[in-house]
């Protein structure tokens, strides 16, 4: 039985931001479990036994290679693909690197990696998730960060 496909699949992502106010986003590549060639604020499934936090943090570290701090929950995502047959509940956290450099390590997964001016990000091709992160971003923090 297939996450997502089978039964409704829990997944979890991080938006990354940088001392610069900049924002992580990985490229899916086209072994991505769906919406290749979509930019996306990266994460993973949950693996039973697992809490949303710990995935997020062990995705972070066998994908990019950095260790993250998990500063808050941005929000919940209703992640359904409907060109692919999926449905996904998807939490997301504001998050921000604490070791490390991101670098590619699952190259099949992902196809490129970039830091971005949030003003940038809304003009993106960006995954089903990613979009209503950005929609949660703009509602929670108006007044904080730069105007996407």
């Amino acid at each position: 039985m297939k996450k997502g496909v089978d039964f409704i699949g829990v997944g979890v992502g991080a938006v990354i931001i940088n001392n610069e106010g900049r924002v992580f986003l990985s490229k899916r590549g086209k072994n991505a479990r769906n919406e290749y060639g979509k930019w996306e604020f990266p994460g993973g499934s949950v693996e039973f036994g697992d809490t949303i936090e710990d995935t997020i943090v062990r995705e972070m570290r066998e994908e990019y290679g950095v260790e993250i701090e998990v500063i808050e929950l941005l929000g919940v995502n209703n992640h359904i693909i409907p060109d692919e047959n999926q449905h996904w509940v998807s939490p997301c956290f504001i998050a921000k690197i604490v070791q490390g450099e991101p670098r590619i390590l699952e190259s099949g997964k992902c196809d490129e990696i970039g830091w971005f001016e949030l003003h940038e990000v809304s003009s993106m091709p960006l995954s089903l998730a990613s979009i209503s992160n950005l929609e949660h971003i703009k509602i929670k923090y108006n007044n904080i960060l730069p105007k996407v």
